[in-house]
């Protein structure tokens, strides 16, 4: 979820969940069209929403990441090939 706030209540942040954004206007002030069709008008910049959104997806991608590879500590992947540096033999 992104944390944003409704223009005139920057008091009482809302969370919002990205993946229901349809589209993000300047009118002049941000417009958020969601899925449903509803509109929130909030007081961050387009670019602040974009940015916030971009955010979010890092961070749920990169968790996704590290969840599937196995720990370093845990030593290496049980089918993964072993793979060593083998220096020339002097001729």
């Amino acid at each position: 979820m992104i944390t944003l706030n409704r223009l005139g209540h920057s008091d009482e942040p809302f969370h919002l969940n990205p993946d229901m954004i349809v589209l993000v206007e300047s009118t002049p002030d941000t417009v958020i069209t969601l899925a449903t069709g509803a509109k929130v008008v909030v007081s961050e910049t387009p670019e602040e929403v974009s940015a916030a959104v971009r955010g979010y997806r890092a961070e749920v991608l990169g968790e996704a990441l590290r969840r599937r590879r196995p720990e370093r500590s845990a030593g290496p992947h049980r089918d993964a090939p072993h793979l060593a540096a083998v220096e020339d033999e002097p001729s």
